[in-house]
């Protein structure tokens, strides 16, 4: 649309199903440059992109002519289709339902980045449901925590949809 500007700068966060520990560094860039491509595909741009072996962080220059819950099904559908595809874990690949989305200011933009290339350092001072609370609170979300992601480590040993699978 003609006149339109926008300056768009959004950092997703998302995990893997049952957060388990699947993605493994041997692969993980591999990832990181496929999910880039899909970015790319939808006409944004990718700052940063790094996680842990049971979620990710994905920062990017949004662009809004698809629509982020769109956007993110075709990250989620497609990573997921690639993995299995290539077989890179035992079993089936998914994520889990939901993602966090947080904006920022132009000015954030280098800090952000360092952030989310700092994840492994970063994870041994704070687990991953901590990180994730900390931002719902300083972006003001309003969130239960029974619709956060599955962090079942804290509560149970195994998730109670897997425990008649024993």
């Amino acid at each position: 649309m003609p006149n339109t500007y926008t300056q768009l700068y959004i950092q997703f966060v998302f995990a893997v199903k049952w957060r388990e520990s699947l993605i493994q560094k041997s692969w993980k860039d591999d990832l990181y440059k496929y999910i880039t491509g899909i970015v790319q595909n939808n006409k944004s741009k990718m700052l940063a992109i790094n996680g842990m072996p049971d979620h990710i962080h994905i920062f990017i220059g949004y662009k809004p002519s698809v629509a982020i819950p769109d956007l993110i099904k075709d990250i989620k559908v497609a990573s997921s289709l690639w993995i299995n595809e290539k077989k890179l874990v035992k079993g089936k690949f998914n994520w889990q339902e939901g993602y966090g989305a947080f904006s920022y200011r132009l000015r954030d933009i280098d800090e952000i980045c360092r952030y989310i290339q700092n994840q492994e350092s970063h994870h041994h001072k704070k687990s991953f449901r901590q990180e994730y609370i900390e931002l719902l609170k300083d972006f003001s979300v309003e969130y239960e925590d029974r619709y956060l992601f599955e962090f079942f480590d804290e509560v149970y040993s195994t998730p109670p949809e897997l425990e008649n699978q024993k």
